[in-house]
């Protein structure tokens, strides 16, 4: 599969907007003039949507990959419908910042055998397909006790935010455990602690935020609340019980994860190069 690294135009008149069916965000254009813009290794190229026969679009992590094939080209296996991705990185706007939804409460030290079991560490999420496939896994090491994460035959979980006790991610140092998380759709964790080598993985990979709250919120909220981590404001609101609480700053931490990851922060901030 040919890929390239590629940037929407923000300031064009390209402005995608997706419609959510079966986890997946299809990409629509608003006007004829409406332009992909292609970073390849020797140029950057206006690639117009007019000049794709067809296309899809689908966020991966805090990757938006545009997967189109040409018009010109005649001939396309089954297997690869879309034989060129596009990637471009979604990076949160003030709204990234304050994440709302509903919550799955768990209790102290959930370890992360408990998020991501060892026998699904072979799935690559580099590869779109097991990055959706991992994150359909996420949080099947719980107890019964605590309901189904994900319900069964879904990849998606309903719940965008996990209240977690004390020394949440303990364990074992495996990065697939925020990276899982992040797949299956949560933006944040609250914890009243967190084991460091989580908390790092999570800045690291850029999947999600991993947020100290200053009282034991596992104890104050249920499965299903409806619920607001204002990042900007470092509240927590429950929306169900009508209670906020204060959390702990997300600190330098949070330009990193907002960049999608200490390799994304790096590039953006000059401390590397940017891909070519």
């Amino acid at each position: 599969m040919a890929s390239c690294e590629a940037t929407l135009s923000r300031s064009s008149s390209f402005q995608p907007s997706f419609s959510h069916a079966s986890s997946s965000f299809f990409l629509k254009h608003h006007a004829e003039s409406s332009r992909v813009y292609l970073k390849s290794a020797d140029s950057l190229k206006p690639l117009s949507t007019e000049g794709l026969s067809s296309f899809n679009a689908s966020v991966f992590g805090k990757t938006l990959k545009i997967h189109y094939l040409e018009a010109s080209s005649s001939s396309v296996k089954q297997f690869n419908r879309f034989p060129h991705t596009a990637v471009a990185k979604v990076s949160p706007g003030a709204e990234g910042r304050c994440i709302r939804g509903k919550c799955f409460v768990v209790g102290d030290n959930i370890d992360t055998d408990q998020i991501i079991p060892a026998e699904y560490l072979t799935l690559v999420p580099s590869n779109p397909d097991e990055y959706e496939k991992l994150g359909s896994y996420a949080m099947i090491g719980l107890p019964a006790s605590y309901g189904h994460f994900i319900e069964e035959g879904k990849t998606k979980a309903e719940y965008n935010v996990i209240i977690g006790g004390a020394n949440f991610g303990c364990g074992s140092s495996r990065e697939h455990a925020p990276v899982a998380l992040g797949a299956a759709g949560v933006q944040a964790v609250v914890a009243e602690s967190y084991a460091r080598i989580f908390f790092r993985n999570s800045v690291a990979t850029g999947e999600l935020y991993p947020v100290e709250s200053e009282v034991r919120l596992a104890d104050e909220c249920r499965t299903g609340d409806f619920v607001t981590v204002d990042l900007e404001r470092d509240l927590f609101i429950n929306h169900s019980s009508g209670k906020q609480y204060a959390l702990k700053p997300i600190g330098d931490a949070g330009p990193v994860i907002d960049a999608g990851g200490v390799f994304a922060y790096a590039r953006k901030t000059g401390m590397i190069a940017a891909s070519a």
